[in-house]
């Protein structure tokens, strides 16, 4: 496998734009990445798009030469990716083996999500099927409910707290409203988000992550740039909660992360910064544990310490992350890599860290069934 590269990278503001199509953000995304790589649609060889549920949202299939086509890449491979909420993180990584493997020179990722065409409850039910149709669709059950039920079970195993919930909300709003693309610019007091408005116990809305569209694009090449994929690594794991043995910790994660990091040939305390898939509180504290950042039942009080903060240990989620920068569900693992280089080439502002030489991000499907970790590093 040969040498990765980041060739450029762009994205739309996420929020919720009643008048904006999927296909207009697709293409403002694409036509800013190619902008920002110096490249013409007639460089691309290959385009994966990371997409969730298009056709239900949009009532438009065959999303990939749709897309493509209106971006002016034409006569290429255009194949659309589904792995739920990891549809984007899924595009990337066959991408990365495409450019890997040799097959191509340079490939376009693009992610992308029109949400907002449907309401609430439309929504919450096109979103039930990246569960199990039998056991929890079927039901009522819904992912606030799901990730309720982790975090009652991790509260229980751990002695995690409510208030450690709420300090994970109070970061990545604070982290938002630095970011002049997030959807939620608001700053939450540690008050505010343990009284916001009941989803399902103990989840409140400000445990959850928004509704919204958007688009992000990467071009990756295997001509040498400042930023390298140092890794790229994705893993499967039962798509139902009862059949997890542990519903604390997402197994699909343990085994990509383990993968990323021995393809990079480093370690958790290796890395300087990460996005992680924060669709729930609870899932940003858990994912910190499966990446290896922190030990099992401590990343609570970690978060609540400051560890995770832009200026700590390791700042985690300096976007906003989904809770507050917003969740386009196709786009999301597309947008967390364009945030971490962002972050690499020193530009993300008031929001930028203090060291970014090798981030990673984790892009995670329903409750932990599709995981996707990604290593990038400067050169």
């Amino acid at each position: 496998m040969r040498s990765v590269y980041v060739g450029g990278i762009g994205k739309t503001a996420f929020g919720a734009f009643p008048d904006r199509g999927l296909r207009d953000m697709a293409v403002e995304s694409i036509a800013a990445c190619l902008a920002d790589a110096g490249r013409t649609p007639a460089d691309v060889e290959a385009f994966y798009l990371g997409n969730f549920d298009g056709p239900s949202f949009t009532n438009q299939n065959h999303l990939a030469p749709y897309v493509a086509g209106a971006a002016g890449i034409a006569g290429v491979p255009a194949t659309r990716f589904e792995a739920a909420c990891a549809s984007g993180g899924s595009a990337f990584f066959h991408a990365w083996q495409a450019v890997a493997s040799g097959l191509y020179e340079t490939v376009l990722v693009c992610g992308v999500e029109k949400m907002t065409s449907q309401n609430t409850a439309k929504v919450t039910d096109i979103l039930a099927g990246a569960g199990d149709a039998l056991t929890e669709s079927s039901v009522g059950a819904t992912f606030p409910g799901i990730f309720a039920m982790v975090a009652r079970r991790h509260m229980h195993q751990y002695g995690t707290t409510r208030e450690q919930l709420a300090a994970v909300a109070v970061k990545n709003h604070y982290n938002a409203s630095l970011n002049p693309q997030a959807h939620m610019k608001k700053v939450i007091s540690l008050e505010q988000a343990l009284g916001g408005k009941p989803v399902a116990d103990p989840l409140t809305i400000y445990d959850c992550s928004l509704v919204s569209d958007g688009a992000a694009a990467i071009l990756i090449t295997a001509a040498p740039s400042p930023i390298a994929v140092a890794a790229a690594a994705q893993a499967s794991g039962p798509v139902a909660l009862a059949d997890k043995t542990d519903i604390t910790t997402f197994s699909a994660t343990r085994a990509a992360a383990a993968r990323a990091y021995a393809q990079a040939g480093m370690g958790p305390k290796d890395i300087d910064l990460a996005e992680v898939h924060d669709c729930f509180t609870i899932a940003e504290l858990i994912a910190m544990e499966d990446l290896g950042f922190i030990e099992p039942g401590e990343s609570g009080p970690w978060v609540a310490s400051g560890a995770t903060a832009i200026g700590g240990a390791l700042p985690v989620n300096t976007s906003g992350g989904l809770k507050a920068k917003g969740h386009p569900i196709g786009a999301t693992g597309v947008a967390q890599l364009c945030d971490l280089v962002i972050q690499m080439r020193g530009s993300a502002g008031a929001r930028q860290v203090s060291r970014a030489n090798h981030a990673l991000a984790q892009n995670l499907g329903g409750s932990g069934a599709t995981s996707v970790v990604t290593i990038l590093k400067k050169v």
